[in-house]
C-alpha cells in the first residue's frame, strides 16, 4: 500500500460494521443453514424410503369395484334410412319380376288367365296403399304405390301387345301416356281423400303419384301432334303448350315434390322449345316461314313474360322477364331477317332491342329483366360491329411492307392491304353510335353514369373511325376524318378517368392514321408533321401533358427518319437528324415541374436516342460521333441535381464511343480500350478518398484497376512476346508497393495477383522442365510431408484445445 495512504482515506474506503450489527448478521446465516440442513435431511429420508419399497415385492393389488365396460359401437346407418333402402330394393325386385313375366312369362297363359292374372295383381297393389295408410305405414304405401304404377305401364305394354296389336305406335303411345297421367293423377288424389288420412303423421298424401303423373304429362301433346302428322313447327308448339302447362302446375301447386318436378320439366321443355324455335327462325327462307317460327317465339315469350309475372322470387322474374324479351326480339329479328336487305338486318334487330327500354312496364324486377334483355341485344350488335373496327385498326399495319407504294383507291382499300372487309358492314358506324346514344340518355344511375360515358366517348370514336371503310370515301377522306378525330379527343372539357380514356384513344387513332398515310410520301410527311404539331400543342395547353408530350416527340422521332428518308439520305446521316428530339426532349424536361410529365419525356427522348444509335449501327465513325453526342446530351441531364445517377450512363457512353472510334480505326491492342477508363477511374477514385477517407480502396480504386489489368493479363496469358508481360508485370510490382506504402488493400492484392500470374506464366515452360527431370518418387514424397505437417499441426491445435478445456475446469 501506498505510504501516502492516510487513516482518513482508509476509513471512507473500506466499511466494518459495528460488533452488534455483525453478531446479528452471523446469527441470521447460522439459521438459514440449519434450516437447509434440515430441508436436505428430510429429502433423504424419503429417498431410502422409495429404494427399500423398491427393493421389497409388491403385495397383489385387488380391484374394489369391477371394471367399467368399454365403449359401445355406435350403429352407422339410422333405422329410417335403412327402412327406406329395404322399401326401394323390395319394390325395384318386385317391379323386375312384373316386367319379366310380362315380356317372357305371358304367352304360357291364355287371354282369361293374362287379364285375371294382370287384372288381380294391378288392383291388389293399387288397393294395398289404403291399407298401410290407415295402419300409418307410408313409406310402406310409397313403395307399394311405385309398384303400382310400374305395374300400370307394364298393364299398358301388354294391352298393345295383345288387344291392340294393329294400332299405330305412336297413337297409341300417346293415348296410353294420356290414360296414365289421368289415371295416376286420380289415384294420387283418391289416396288424399282417404276418411281419416288427416289425422296420419306427417303428409296426408302419397309423394309418387302426382310428379309421377306430371312427368308422364310431358309425353301425350308432344305425341299427338306427331300421331296426327304434324311438322316441326306443330311438336314445338305442343313443346311449348307443355311447357306453359308445367309452369302453371309449379306457379300454383303448393306440395313441395310436385312443383320442383314441374320447374325441372318447365325449364327442360322451354329450353327444347326455345332452342327448335330459334333453328327455325334461322332456316327459314321466306317470310311466312319466319312469322311461323317468329309466332312460336312469341309464344314463348308470353309463356315466360307469364312466369315473370307471378314469380314467387324476384330473381326468377328478372330471368322471365329477359328470357321472354330476347324470345320476342329473336321472332321479330326472324321475320326482318328475309324481309329487309342483309345490311340493315342488325340495325332492325338493334332497333327491337332499344324498344325494350320504352316497352319497359310492370313491377320492378319485370322491368329489370327487360332492360337487360335490351343491353344484351345491344351488346349483341356491338360484337358484330367489332371485326370491322378490328380490320380498320390492325389492317393498316401491312403498310410497312409497302412503303410509299401508291395511294390506294378509297379508304376500305386503305385499310383492306392484305386483309379483308366483314360482309354486310356498311351499317356499323350506325350502330355504334345509336348504343352510344343509348349510353348517353338512357343510363341514370351515380355509380354507372360515369361508366356509360366513357363507354358511349369509346363507341362514338369506334364509329368515326370506321366511318371512311365502311362507306368507301376517298382515300384522302379517309385521312382527313382521323386527323379532326386526334385534337377532337383532347378536348379540356373532358376530367379524370373520361380525360384519360380520350388520351388512349387519340394516341390509337394518331398511330393508324400513320400507318395508313405510309402510301404516299407527301401523305406520310404532311401526317407525321401534323400529329407532330397537334399533341405539342395539346401539352402545351395541359391537356393530358404526360401523354401529348411524350407523344409529340414520338412522332417527331418519325417526323425526322421520314424526312431523311425523303431526302435521299443515308440512315446514318438520319440518326445526326433523329438527335434533334433528345436534345429537345432534355431541355424540355429541364423545364418540367410535373414529375409525371418529366419522366415520360425522358424516356421518349432515350428511345429516340436509342433509334438515331440503330440507324448508324452500320457506319463505325458516325456511330462513334452518335454516342459522343448521346453522351453529351446525357451529361447535360447529370447536372440537374435530381439526375446526379444519370452521370454514370454519360460516362458508358463516352467509353463507348471510344470503343467504337478504336475499332474503327481497327486497334486490337486491348490497352488502348481499358486506359482511357482507367486513368479517369482512377483519378475519381482519387478525389473519392480525399473527401472521404474512410471510404473501401475498393471502391475507389477497384473498378478502375481491374478494367485494365484483367484485360491485360487475359491477353498476356497467350501472348508470346516479352513486352506485355514484363510491362504487366512492372505495373503489378508498382501496384504491390503502393498497396504496401500506403496499406490499401485492393492495389495491394490486384498487383500481386497479377505479379505472381505473370510470373507463373513466364516460368511456366522451366516448371514444366524441372517436373521433367524430377525422379517420379519426388512428388509422393512432398505430398506425404504436406500431409504429415497437416496432421502435426491438427494435433497440436487438439492439444491446446484440451488445455484450454483444463484450464476452464481449474476455474470453474
Amino acid at each position: 500500500m501506498p505510504s501516502g495512504v492516510t487513516a482518513t482515506t482508509l476509513r471512507h474506503m473500506t466499511y466494518f460494521p459495528p460488533p452488534a450489527e455483525e453478531l446479528r448478521f452471523l446469527d441470521s446465516e447460522l439459521r438459514q443453514l440449519d434450516a437447509r440442513r434440515a430441508q436436505l435431511l428430510a429429502r433423504r429420508a424419503w429417498l431410502i424410503t422409495m429404494i427399500q419399497q423398491a427393493v421389497q415385492p409388491a403385495p397383489p393389488v385387488w380391484p374394489s369395484r369391477p371394471a367399467q365396460p368399454g365403449p359401445s359401437a355406435r350403429p352407422e346407418a339410422t333405422a329410417p334410412g335403412v327402412q327406406n333402402v329395404l322399401l326401394l330394393l323390395g319394390g325395384i325386385l318386385l317391379t323386375i319380376a312384373a316386367m319379366v313375366f310380362t315380356l317372357v312369362s305371358w304367352g304360357h297363359l291364355g287371354i282369361a288367365g293374362r287379364s285375371l292374372v294382370l287384372g288381380a295383381v294391378t288392383l291388389t297393389v293399387l288397393g294395398a296403399p289404403v291399407a298401410l295408410l290407415r295402419k300409418g305405414l307410408r313409406s310402406t304405401a310409397e313403395s307399394v304405390a311405385g309398384l303400382g304404377l310400374a305395374l300400370t305401364v307394364l298393364d299398358a305394354y301388354a294391352l298393345h301387345e295383345v288387344v291392340f296389336t294393329a294400332a299405330d305406335g305412336t297413337t297409341y303411345a300417346a293415348a296410353a301416356s294420356t290414360a296414365l297421367a289421368a289415371l295416376w293423377a286420380a289415384y294420387g288424389t283418391a289416396l288424399a281423400a282417404l276418411p281419416g288420412s288427416a289425422a296420419l303423421p306427417g303428409s296426408t298424401a302419397l309423394r309418387a303419384p302426382h310428379p309421377a303423373a306430371l312427368a308422364v304429362a310431358q309425353l301425350p301433346l308432344v305425341l299427338w301432334a306427331i300421331a296426327l302428322g304434324g311438322g316441326p313447327l306443330t311438336v314445338t308448339a305442343a313443346v311449348l303448350l307443355t311447357t306453359a302447362f308445367d309452369a302453371a302446375v309449379a306457379l300454383r301447386v303448393s306440395g313441395r315434390p310436385v312443383r320442383l318436378v314441374a320447374l325441372v320439366c318447365a325449364f327442360g321443355t322451354g329450353g327444347w322449345g326455345v332452342l327448335t324455335a330459334g333453328l327455325l327462325s334461322l332456316g327459314a327462307a321466306g317470310p311466312s316461314a319466319a312469322a311461323r317460327a317468329a309466332a312460336l317465339l312469341l309464344l314463348a315469350a308470353v309463356i315466360a313474360l307469364g312466369v315473370a309475372r307471378f314469380a314467387p322470387r324476384p330473381e326468377l322474374a328478372t330471368g322471365m322477364a329477359t328470357t321472354a324479351a330476347l324470345c320476342g326480339v329473336a321472332g321479330l329479328s326472324g321475320v326482318l331477317r328475309v324481309s329487309v336487305p342483309g345490311d340493315w338486318v342488325v340495325p332492325s334487330c338493334l332497333a327491337c332491342g332499344i324498344a325494350l327500354l320504352a316497352a319497359a312496364r310492370g313491377p320492378a324486377a319485370v322491368r329489370r329483366g327487360v332492360v337487360l334483355a335490351s343491353a344484351v341485344v345491344q351488346a349483341g350488335a356491338v360484337l358484330w360491329a367489332v371485326p370491322a373496327v378490328g380490320v380498320t385498326l390492325l389492317g393498316p399495319v401491312a403498310w410497312l411492307r409497302h412503303i410509299w407504294a401508291g395511294a390506294p383507291a378509297d379508304a376500305r382499300t386503305a385499310v383492306t392491304v392484305d386483309a379483308f372487309w366483314p360482309p354486310y358492314a356498311v351499317t356499323v358506324p350506325l350502330i355504334l353510335l345509336a348504343v352510344a346514344v343509348v349510353l348517353a340518355t338512357a343510363v341514370r344511375g351515380q355509380e354507372w353514369r360515369p361508366r356509360a360515358l366513357i363507354a358511349a366517348l369509346t363507341l362514338t370514336w369506334a364509329a368515326a373511325l370506321v366511318t371512311p371503310a365502311a362507306l368507301e370515301l376517298p382515300y384522302l377522306v379517309g385521312l382527313l376524318i382521323p386527323g379532326l378525330t386526334v385534337p377532337a379527343l383532347l378536348v379540356p372539357a373532358l376530367r379524370g378517368a373520361a380525360a384519360r380514356t380520350a388520351a388512349g384513344l387519340a394516341l390509337l387513332t394518331s398511330l393508324g392514321l400513320a400507318l395508313r398515310a405510309l402510301a404516299t410520301e407527301p401523305a406520310t410527311l404532311a401526317v407525321l408533321a401534323s400529329l407532330t404539331v397537334v399533341f405539342a400543342v395539346a401539352a402545351w395547353r395541359g391537356r393530358q401533358t404526360p401523354v401529348s408530350a411524350a407523344a409529340a416527340l414520338g412522332w417527331a422521332t418519325a417526323l425526322a427518319c421520314a424526312v431523311g428518308a425523303s431526302a435521299g439520305w443515308r440512315p446514318e446521316i438520319v440518326a445526326l437528324l433523329v438527335l434533334v428530339v433528345p436534345v429537345a426532349a432534355a431541355l424540355l424536361a429541364a423545364r418540367l415541374d410535373d414529375s409525371v410529365t418529366t419522366v415520360t419525356v425522358e424516356v421518349t427522348g432515350a428511345v429516340a436516342g436509342l433509334v438515331a444509335v440503330g440507324l448508324a449501327v452500320a457506319d463505325p465513325p458516325l456511330l462513334a460521333l452518335v454516342l459522343s453526342l448521346c453522351g453529351v446530351i446525357v451529361a447535360g441531364t447529370a447536372v440537374r441535381p435530381d439526375r446526379r445517377d444519370v452521370g454514370y450512363a454519360a460516362v458508358a457512353l463516352f467509353v463507348l464511343a471510344a470503343w467504337v472510334r478504336l475499332a474503327a480505326w481497327q486497334v486490337e491492342l486491348p490497352e488502348a480500350y481499358t486506359l482511357p477508363v482507367t486513368v479517369p477511374a482512377l483519378l475519381v477514385g482519387a478525389l473519392r478518398r480525399r473527401r472521404d477517407p474512410a471510404a473501401s480502396s475498393w471502391t475507389a480504386y477497384g473498378p478502375g484497376l481491374a478494367v485494365t489489368l484483367l484485360p491485360s493479363l487475359a491477353t498476356a496469358w497467350s501472348d508470346v512476346e516479352w513486352t506485355r508481360p514484363l510491362l504487366l508485370g512492372a505495373a503489378g510490382l508498382l501496384l504491390t508497393l503502393l498497396g504496401t506504402r500506403h496499406r490499401l488493400r485492393a492495389p495491394l492484392v490486384l498487383g500481386g495477383s497479377v505479379l505472381a500470374l505473370v510470373t507463373l506464366h513466364e516460368l511456366a515452360p522451366y516448371l514444366v522442365q524441372v517436373t521433367d527431370a524430377l525422379p517420379r518418387w519426388v512428388p509422393p514424397a512432398l505430398a506425404g510431408l504436406l500431409l504429415l505437417a497437416l496432421g502435426a499441426t491438427y494435433e497440436q491445435r487438439l492439444r491446446d484445445v484440451r488445455r484450454v478445456r483444463e484450464v476452464l475446469g481449474r476455474m470453474n
